[in-house]
């Protein structure tokens, strides 16, 4: 359960540290208006994005067990956190993930991190899928500047407060919202490489301010971003309240413990590596508690950025190091820059990151599998969609589980998981 860290810094050269320093700094600036949107489509403060993508990206460096991992919050964590925000304020969810923070310390050191394999495919893609349909779902009223108030967290509750209101439909935000979906289309397609997320959220934000169009920002909505970290403060805790949120503590754990273990998979893959799944857990309950601790959201390995990071160079864990204190050198440095970033260009940016999560090119592939993988996969996905994140992972695991025991010798599956 070593740190990756410990083994890669011994011959350590110069020219290894530019190209970590440049591929940090890289997806720093992806990570950045990602975490923002990501924060604000939570239900939470957009300063707490960039608190979660420093302090957990700083741990899950330092401590994890991949070589090239970068951690922050994700759009997998949007769905529970807004529903934890709802049912028990910011202060409940600052506990749960607490909580979940010492479960995943509690399955490092018990070496839950090789039972991976278990968990079922099909259910990882269902609840994927499921949390990208909320997750766009709960973009549309920024994307078309709607006038809502308080929407409903539920899906079908949701999509009927936005239609009683589709009279308010602010056309300049549209418009905002789709031109950034088209340029960050076109640079990654043109420019790969390039961090075209904040160059397209940035151009299309000057431009809403330079033509004076009636579009929300940041801050216009949510008041000045602060320019320094809070001091770290442990929430509110007694045992009712420990009871009450340990569900939602264990759905956080969970999609933590799977999603940086699917991502370190990934890297693997891309730079030909082998990450240590135990260290990875480990590093991901030190982050949770982190996160917590300062006030964060949940956090993860993030598959998009992790990919970027190899795209740009980065090849050991000192380009998640970087990563981690360009944001938050962004957060002292660039509140009022960041400030001025306009909502529906955000919007914009999460229904995409929605998209690409649900992986359109193998939806096909998902009707050719066997039925029982196909019903698994649909349970999953109405379940998250139109029931409860909670109900839709235990259901979707155990059903997952009794067919793997039915089938007994089929060897397990190929991973591939979304962008995210």
């Amino acid at each position: 359960m070593k740190p990756q860290l410990l083994s890669t810094l011994p011959g350590y050269s110069r020219d290894a540290f530019g190209a970590d320093l440049l591929a940090g700094i890289t997806v720093a600036m992806v990570a950045i208006p990602l975490s923002l949107a990501i924060a604000i489509a939570s239900g939470a403060p957009p300063a707490t994005g960039l608190i979660t993508a420093g302090i957990a990206g700083l741990l899950i460096s330092l401590f994890g067990g991949s070589h090239v991992q970068i951690g922050g919050p994700t759009g997998a964590f949007i769905v529970v956190v807004y529903g934890v925000i709802a049912a028990h304020g910011y202060d409940g969810l600052v506990l749960a993930t607490l909580l979940a923070g010492i479960i995943l310390l509690i399955a490092g050191f018990f070496r839950a991190g090789n039972l991976i394999a278990l968990v079922p495919e099909s259910v990882v893609s269902g609840f994927t899928i499921g949390i990208a349909v909320i997750i766009a779902s709960s973009q549309i009223g920024d994307l078309f500047g709607l006038t809502t108030g308080d929407v409903p967290a539920a899906f079908l509750p949701k999509l009927a407060a936005l239609w009683s209101v589709r009279d308010t439909v602010n056309w300049s935000s549209f418009g905002i919202g789709a031109l950034s979906i088209l340029l960050i289309l076109l640079l990654r397609a043109g420019l790969p490489r390039f961090p075209g997320l904040i160059v397209a959220i940035g151009a299309t934000s000057a431009l809403a301010a330079a033509l004076d169009l009636p579009v929300e920002t940041i801050q216009s909505r949510f008041g000045d971003l602060p320019r320094s970290l809070p001091a770290p403060q442990l929430p509110y805790i007694s045992y009712a309240r420990v009871v009450e949120l340990l569900p939602s503590a264990l759905v956080i754990a969970f999609l933590a413990g799977v999603e940086s273990l699917l991502s370190a998979l990934v890297a693997d893959r891309m730079i030909g590596a082998r990450h240590r799944p135990n260290a990875e857990i480990l590093a991901q309950g030190a982050a949770n508690l982190g996160s917590a601790l300062f006030g964060g959201l949940p956090a993860t390995g993030a598959i998009a950025r992790t990919a970027t990071n190899i795209r740009a160079g980065g090849r050991t864990p000192v380009a998640g190091l970087v990563h981690a204190a360009t944001v938050l050198l962004a957060m002292v440095f660039a509140a009022d820059l960041v400030g001025h970033l306009a909502l529906p260009a955000l919007a914009g940016l999460l229904i995409l990151t929605a998209w690409n999560m649900s992986e359109p090119p193998r939806w096909r592939s998902y009707l050719r599998g066997t039925r029982s993988d196909t019903a698994l996969l649909g349970l999953t996905l109405v379940l998250t969609v139109f029931v409860d994140l909670t109900v839709a992972i235990g259901v979707g695991v155990s059903v997952g589980l009794a067919l793997r025991l039915r089938r007994r010798r089929v060897p397990p599956a190929d991973w591939s998981p979304p962008d995210r």
